[in-house]
């Protein structure tokens, strides 16, 4: 479970990382279905775009640590799982959006779960400094 953690947690980060370029770098056009939505939603949509690149270096800043922090495994699924219920309330106001914003969402509404599910899995792998005595320090509370 660790190891298919890691993977998610790098996954997630590279193709957060592409999708934000590519909407900083195409605009409007990088939305399915949009059509020429207009310079207001364009900058706001390239505005986005680097702000998820700024989410996906977040996930792979997670990816470099050992272990992968459970708490930050959380909190960006949370995110994640924000943008899927939104995307909820989305249909709920306006309906059905294009084909590829439904798949995304589900997507966005299953991938959290799953994530939340094995954020402490390489936690609990890593062995214990600690519990082992190989630390620099050694409590001398720890040999009574």
């Amino acid at each position: 479970m660790a190891r298919t953690l890691r993977v998610l947690v790098q996954l997630m980060g590279w193709a957060c990382v592409a999708i934000g370029l590519f909407h900083v770098a195409l605009g409007n056009a990088a939305i399915p279905g949009a059509g020429s939505a207009g310079a207001t939603v364009d900058s706001w949509g390239r505005f986005m775009g680097a702000s998820f690149v700024g989410y996906g270096l977040a996930w792979l800043w997670a990816a470099r640590q050992r272990p992968i922090p459970a708490t930050a495994v959380r909190a960006l699924s949370a995110a994640f799982l924000l943008g899927g219920l939104g995307r909820l309330i989305s249909l709920a106001v306006h309906g059905w959006p294009q084909w590829f914003q439904i798949a995304l969402a589900v997507i966005e509404l299953g991938l959290p779960p799953v994530l939340f599910w094995l954020a402490p899995s390489e936690e609990r792998a890593a062995p214990r400094t600690a519990e082992r005595g190989a630390g620099l320090y050694r409590s001398p509370a720890r040999d009574l």
